[in-house]
């Protein structure tokens, strides 16, 4: 696993910890996006992009963030001590949507992104800076790099016996998913003020 590219967007200097966000591409083709580099106590580190954890109340079975203390839904008081406990004892409110599985690609990720912060940083001081990390968004992934014909063999290869067919579209004049014709409803919401 090799890392390609790293994107930062600097923060304002105005918050105190959080000093960019960044995305990471493995490979040339994997990217991860929305880590965090933060200042902590013993200097910059990377913090993997998360969710917010959530339960549901035993009244509606609504979903709820843990932090909540009251249903979003039905008002029912929550219990406040629902959540985990990490080994410190505090609350555990988010898990990682990604994130290295041992110490030695945590710190490969980590060093490879201070290292393009501090870059970023001192292209942001040049006239005429810009901001590339929205880049990604755009059309980067229309012209890609690496041909199709050898990544689809390697996945035939990978499973021969498996039957593979064809795509070949929708029945003529078939219309399917967001794709239909939005409905419009006509009532009478709002006659009659003045």
């Amino acid at each position: 696993m090799q890392i390609t590219e790293v994107r930062i967007k600097l923060c304002e200097q105005n918050t105190e910890r959080l000093m960019a966000f960044c995305s990471v591409t493995f490979d040339q083709s994997f990217v991860v996006r929305d880590l965090k580099i933060i200042e902590g106590t013993r200097g910059m580190f990377v913090a993997m992009p998360s969710r917010k954890l959530t339960d549901r109340c035993t009244g509606c079975s609504c979903k709820n963030h843990l932090r909540a203390r009251f249903c979003n839904s039905c008002g029912t008081r929550l219990d406040e001590s629902r959540a985990l406990k990490d080994a410190d004892g505090r609350a555990k409110l988010h898990a990682d949507i990604a994130h290295p599985i041992h110490s030695g690609s945590r710190e490969l990720v980590q060093a490879s992104v201070v290292r393009a912060y501090y870059d970023e940083r001192e292209r942001a001081k040049m006239p005429g800076y810009i901001c590339r990390y929205d880049d990604i968004d755009g059309g980067d992934f229309d012209e890609m790099s690496l041909p199709l014909a050898p990544l689809i063999a390697a996945t035939v290869a990978a499973e021969p016996g498996r039957q593979y067919k064809a795509h070949t579209g929708h029945p003529a004049g078939s219309v399917r998913g967001p794709h239909q014709d939005a409905v419009v409803r006509v009532d009478d919401f709002g006659t009659g003020i003045r």
